[in-house]
């Protein structure tokens, strides 16, 4: 990884740093032989990148090339690093764009390099200079993985251990941080963006990256062995349904059906377990939402991406140090109710606030949405009664479930299987109420059949027969009857062909 990063900065800034060699013995052809093994040993994983569901194949290739920097190379940069803080002039360095800046910086470190005569390749200056810019401009040691596409999830276990998913396999990085103080410092930087801190008094934070990438932070003293720092990547290419349907997650008949119900605006609930996809689902979905509709947002930390024109984001905001000053998810749903919205999409529902959304979703929100954790929709229907109670309502269980039903229209199950792949599961609508039991019917169900040679899960996606399902009316009402049924009828016919 080192290597591939070492020569895109190369290329970056190579007519800039060359100039401040002046031992060109220092240069053999050795050190560029490490090179090629980046991507030739890229290639033997490429049966892995299949099962990511969340990136394009080529992207997804897993490298377990560990190039082992010596002590002496952190030696040095301590070295280096100390001398630049002395020698540069942090006031006038934050006046500069972030391309001057860089600039400014790699000057100084080659004349403090030349100065001190250290002995450095080419490729190890490089790695060396961009180590230093990252560290003063950017995330340090995170700005290659941050900057890595295939990657779906960074984990900081402490300065010396950094996890990464990819593929939907985690690996160990090469990544490390110079110790613990410094990583804290690069969660600090990363928090304060949006406006929150993270340090002894307050060790629990969620933030969110400029590209809306979620984190997490956990600091000592509750972190034992030093920060921990979680990232939930974000691509730049966002998904689409068709891509989904490239990756295997749905069938193009099954995709079909779930653009119809984010078009016909039917309230739907994302179920799923951690890691499972659910919020790429739901920005899949949101992209069949009308141009014209007002839609509102409300999350713990702003990661969906509408593309709609008419979006308002709000988001949760935690106490301060007297702890006063809370913004809760109920008091965002609660408040959006009187911004006149069209649909009202909450990213995570985690307690109380699921009554709120319940009541928008039943008073002429139609077509809301949101997520929750959930291992199948029998037991998404138990969260949400579970999460009411947690609000302290004195409500009979029947009145509960009576509100659920007639709420909720469209539960759509997705999974991480344990190939790493992502499935979406079931798409199960919500009929109503039969007694005190709330009754539902599976439109589309994944079974798995088996794994192959390499272990991967082999499944299809299988209609469960029924024609005309309960939203059948609504879809009616949006032009979209004929539409469904093709769909439908197509999904039934693959199914008793195989």
């Amino acid at each position: 990884m080192f290597g591939k990063r070492g020569s895109d900065g190369f290329g970056k800034g190579g007519g800039g740093t060359v100039s401040g060699f002046t031992p060109p013995p220092v240069v053999p052809p050795t050190p560029a032989a490490p090179r090629p093994p980046v991507a030739a040993s890229e290639p033997v994983r490429e049966e892995a990148p299949v099962r990511q569901q969340v990136a394009p194949p080529p992207m997804q290739t897993p490298s377990r090339k560990r190039p082992q920097r010596t002590e002496d190379y952190y030696d040095t940069k301590s070295q280096v690093f100390a001398a630049l803080i002395d020698t540069i002039d942090l006031s006038q360095l934050a006046k500069l764009d972030g391309e001057s800046a860089r600039e400014e910086i790699r000057d100084i470190v080659n004349d403090i390099i030349t100065i001190k005569n250290f002995a450095m390749s080419i490729s190890e200056q490089e790695e060396l200079l961009e180590d230093i810019c990252n560290d003063v401009l950017g995330y340090g040691p995170l700005e290659p993985l941050l900057a890595r596409d295939d990657i779906a999830d960074i984990m900081v276990n402490g300065a010396g251990q950094t996890f990464i998913e990819v593929g939907g396999k985690t690996i160990e990085s090469d990544i490390r941080f110079r110790d613990n103080a410094q990583l804290l410092s690069i969660c600090q930087r990363i928090v304060s963006q949006v406006g929150r801190r993270v340090d002894e008094s307050s060790p629990i934070c969620d933030a969110r990256l400029p590209d809306g990438s979620r984190v997490n932070v956990i600091a000592p003293p509750l972190a034992i062995d030093g920060p921990a720092l979680t990232i939930r990547k974000f691509k730049k290419d966002k998904l689409n349904l068709d891509q989904l349907v490239r990756f295997g997650a749905i069938t193009p008949e099954g995709a079909e059906v779930l653009q119809i119900i984010g078009r016909v605006r039917c309230n739907v609930v994302i179920s799923g377990g951690t890691g499972s996809g659910k919020t790429t689902l739901l920005n899949c979905l949101t992209g069949y939402i009308d141009a014209d509709e007002r839609v509102i947002t409300c999350e713990d930390t702003a990661e969906l991406q509408l593309q709609q024109p008419h979006v308002v984001r709000l988001e949760t905001r935690p106490p301060n140090i007297e702890g006063e000053g809370e913004i809760t998810m109920r008091d965002l749903v609660k408040n959006c109710l009187r911004m006149r919205p069209e649909r009202i999409i909450v990213g995570e529902v985690r307690g109380p606030e699921v009554f709120d959304l319940l009541q928008a979703m039943n008073t002429g929100h139609d077509g809301s949405m949101g997520t929750i954790h959930a291992n199948t929709p029998r037991e998404c229907l138990s969260r949400m009664e579970s999460m009411i109670a947690m609000g302290g309502f004195s409500l009979p269980a029947k009145t509960v479930r009576e509100i659920i039903s007639s709420s909720v229209d469209v539960i759509i199950q997705a999974a991480r299987l344990r190939d790493g792949s992502r499935r979406i599961t079931h798409i199960t609508e919500v009929i109503g109420m039969e007694g005190d039991v709330i009754v539902t019917q599976d439109l589309v169900r994944y079974e798995i059949e088996g794994e192959d040679a390499n272990g991967r899960i082999i499944g299809r996606h299988v209609s469960t027969g029924i024609g005309k399902p309960h939203f059948w009316d609504r879809a009616r009402y949006y032009n979209e009857e004929r539409r469904l049924a093709a769909a439908l009828d197509a999904m039934e016919k693959k199914g008793s062909s195989v």
